[in-house]
């Protein structure tokens, strides 16, 4: 009988040692295939834009070119430039696509922040709008001017100003420049700060207006077909290039560095061209360019 008990004691043992042994193979079998295929999975880019760049990157994320960049993109939209860049700083989106290389200048200095651009993606033209002139021929005496009351922008729009010949101003006029900086108004034009976003609805009430051509776009305007005066792409107008930015610390990141020639495939600048008429002039260029 106590044969008997040790050899049932021995073959119970024994199932239960195989038993264990079969499911700590398939255990580990599941595991390194789990691990596998999560190495083969990048995380998700996460990109926050706004108004006609929350669209791009929208068809971007769908686009074939992301698919065979092996990248998945999160399209998220924040409304408000300075929120698009705090939730960058803050980790709430990897990358952000809205802003010109001045606008980022001005943000990392007013706010200590020290986000980095790693990309270019296009020039959009800032117009000089009028209900009442046809060319800049015809500014008159004492016209008044409406400008962007935020500083990168307002900069922005007193420099094109200049470069159509209405004002002068110093050499080292910058970024955070005002209409104190003017050394030469022959037509002493005025100036009244508005919202921008309010630009193509207070035409009527001013003589000329500096419209970014987002917002212009927004109300009905292109900015190649009904300004009296844009920008051009030249080494004056070169810190009003778009870029793409991201954290200090995820700017060698690979899969954030893919996202600037997503940009510029040949799929997605043909859904630009026809979705915005030409106002978004592609831009690719090193960044160098623009530290210049």
């Amino acid at each position: 009988m106590k044969k008997r008990q040790s050899i049932l004691s021995f073959i119970l043992i024994t199932t239960t040692l195989v038993l264990g042994a079969c499911s700590s193979t398939e255990g580990a079998s599941e595991n390194a295939s789990s691990k596998k295929d999560g190495s083969k999975e990048s995380q998700p880019v996460v990109v926050g834009s706004q108004a006609a760049d929350f669209q791009i990157w929208e068809f971007i994320a769908q686009s074939d070119a992301a698919k065979e960049a092996g990248i998945t993109l999160e399209v998220e939209e924040v409304i408000g430039g300075p929120q698009l860049n705090t939730a960058t700083v803050e980790g709430e989106v990897d990358v952000n696509a809205f802003q010109s290389w001045a606008y980022l200048e001005s943000f990392n200095e007013e706010s200590g922040s020290d986000l980095t651009a790693f990309a270019t993606t296009y020039l959009e033209p800032m117009g000089i709008y009028s209900d009442k002139v046809d060319s800049i021929e015809d500014v008159t005496e004492g016209s008044v001017v409406a400008i962007a009351d935020n500083p990168s922008n307002a900069s922005r729009g007193l420099l094109l100003l200049e470069a159509a010949g209405l004002i002068t101003f110093p050499d080292d006029f910058d970024a955070l420049g005002t209409t104190s900086d003017i050394i030469d108004n022959p037509k002493n034009l005025t100036f009244v700060e508005i919202d921008d976003t309010t630009g193509p609805r207070v035409m009527q009430d001013v003589d000329l207006v500096l419209i970014g051509n987002t917002i212009a776009l927004e109300g009905g305007l292109n900015v190649l077909e009904d300004s009296i005066f844009h920008e051009e792409i030249n080494d004056e107008t070169k810190a009003n290039v778009n870029i793409l930015v991201t954290q200090k610390e995820n700017a060698d990141n690979e899969d954030i560095l893919k996202l600037g020639e997503l940009y510029h495939d040949e799929e997605v600048q043909e859904y630009i061209e026809e979705q915005f008429d030409g106002t978004k002039v592609p831009v690719q260029k090193d960044i160098s360019y623009l530290e210049e």
